[in-house]
């Protein structure tokens, strides 16, 4: 067994100070647990003053204006209405975790996150208002100008921690994390291949490397050799002092698991089972009870309950409005379409849904009517489409009568486009996780298709794209993300790219 304490660099550094410095640098510091809490608490104060700071200068905007005197804090009424939106933004980003490092450090949405607690927060406190009957008691020009005002800041302010605190935790720092690595040579070899220890906010401290054991050897002797190799990492463990230790053993190898399992778990560090290379693909493992069955969940539903609640009642009520306001414009499109060629108004076609469930998708008709007519997918030039189709298809506007089948469930606003039945069977055996775009509702707009990804698929390639880009608007769905698509489908010139 050998062991990498250091970088091979410093092997070759003479016993000085500056050698001295280097071992110095790996030993754990006191004021670690000192920085990270700094770190969480500075953030949380950020918030905390931007919350409040934009409620004083609209409170000051608004009453230098409309009385040309600013009230009292004690009579105004802003300042409770800003502490009690703060205190629900910082309760609910504490019970998250938002403030932790390894959250600020991680990939997520963190924008959208903050974003849907401050509607959140806002929600509650006006549920306590209309409970308490004090709305009455503060300013609703004010308030609104709260609201608006107040989300921009704070997502500002928020930016701002993040990038700081990225730049703060190098490896150098003393709010980083440090590792110690063991298993087998091959095993830690990956490791380092497949991840950059820098980027995810780590220092690997040491690493022990466990001896392959000879298969054609007795149990006796396997056991021995194992042991001599777990009391040697333990005692290098022991003096190096990692804030975490990561067995990275394959699980494949049970018995040497537990093994290291039992020797660890007498050091005063956390200790961690490396998921194995199966598992890279997932990067949010976690583990998940059912019941009283306990596993490592790497795929969740794509929508909560809460979640498909919130996204129904967004696509029935704008769906609806938007049926009613475009009334006159199906009206004019139907007589344009009946004068430019012979056939019906809408067209239908068979498409598979949420599930794989099949429907019919409605479309305004932009090809020239055949009867009995094989699947061909629109190519550019292509003669089949009419003048007026031309300009539908240019426009979008011939995907709006999609908004019937958003009234009937079959669709969502925002989701995967559902392609035809011969393109899906055909994609499906070729494009890895191709069928997982059924896993949600399909859509009039998605992801994909407002990053100029539409219209005809000459390669495998042109799909996985499109394909690539709904996996991601599934894995990271939001009410937010919704929105931005659809002001993205009207006004980004990307959205009508490929377009015909």
């Amino acid at each position: 067994m050998f062991h990498d304490r250091i970088p091979d660099v410093f092997e070759k550094l003479p016993v000085t100070r500056s050698r001295r410095d280097v071992w110095t640098a790996l030993m754990p510091r006191r004021r670690r647990a000192a920085v990270r809490v700094g770190m969480s608490t500075a953030t949380a104060l950020a918030d905390l003053v931007a919350i409040l700071g934009v409620a004083a200068l609209v409170d000051f905007a608004y009453y230098s204006a409309v009385q040309g005197a600013v009230p009292a804090v004690s009579t105004s009424g802003s300042f409770e209405l800003s502490a009690l939106v703060a205190l629900f933004v910082l309760l609910t980003n504490l019970v998250r975790e938002d403030y932790g490092i390894e959250t600020m450090l991680s990939d997520r949405p963190h924008l959208t996150r903050a974003a849907t607690v401050w509607v959140g927060a806002w929600a509650i406190v006006l549920v306590i208002g209309f409970a308490t009957k004090t709305t009455q008691d503060f300013s609703r020009i004010v308030s609104l100008g709260y609201f608006f005002a107040g989300l921009p800041g704070l997502l500002l302010v928020r930016a701002g921690m993040l990038t700081l605190v990225r730049r703060a935790v190098t490896p150098t720092s003393a709010s980083i994390n440090r590792i110690h690595l063991v298993g087998y040579e091959e095993d830690i070899a990956r490791f380092y291949a497949h991840n950059d220890a820098e980027a995810l906010g780590l220092r690997v401290i040491g690493t022990s490397y466990l001896r392959r054991i000879d298969p054609m050897g007795d149990g006796e002797s396997r056991r021995t050799q194992l042991s001599e190799d777990l009391d040697l990492a333990v005692s290098v463990v022991r003096f190096l002092r990692p804030d975490d230790v990561f067995i990275l053993v394959p699980w494949s190898e049970a018995s040497d698991i537990e093994r290291c399992i039992d020797a660890f778990l007498r050091v005063p560090a956390a200790l961690h089972l490396r998921p194995g290379s199966v598992m890279d693909r997932f990067p949010d493992l976690k583990l998940a009870r059912v019941g009283r069955l306990s596993g490592i969940n790497i795929g969740r539903r794509p929508l909560g309950a809460g979640e498909l609640f919130l996204k129904r009642s967004l696509d029935l009520t704008l769906a609806l409005v938007a049926l009613v306001l475009l009334a006159p414009l199906f009206l004019a499109v139907a007589v344009l379409i009946k004068l430019d060629s012979p056939g019906p108004v809408f067209f239908r076609q068979k498409r598979y849904g949420f599930n794989q469930q099949p429907f019919g998708v409605y479309k305004f008709r932009s090809m020239k009517s055949e009867t009995n007519a094989v699947f061909k997918q629109a190519t550019r030039n292509d003669s089949r489409i009419t003048p007026i189709g031309a300009m539908l298809r240019r426009s979008n506007i011939d995907e709006l009568p999609q908004l019937l089948n958003v009234v009937q469930g079959e669709m969502s606003l925002v989701g995967p486009r559902p392609h035809a039945l011969a393109h899906d069977r055909s994609f499906e055996n070729r494009i890895a996780l191709y069928a997982r775009r059924h896993n949600v509702m399909p859509g009039i707009t998605g992801w994909a298709q407002v990053n100029g990804l539409r219209g005809e698929t000459l390669t495998d390639l042109d799909m996985e794209r499109r394909v690539q880009h709904d996996l991601h608007y599934i894995d990271n769905w939001s009410i937010w993300f919704d929105i931005q698509i659809m002001v993205m489908t009207v006004f980004s010139p990307r959205a009508y790219k490929n377009a015909r």
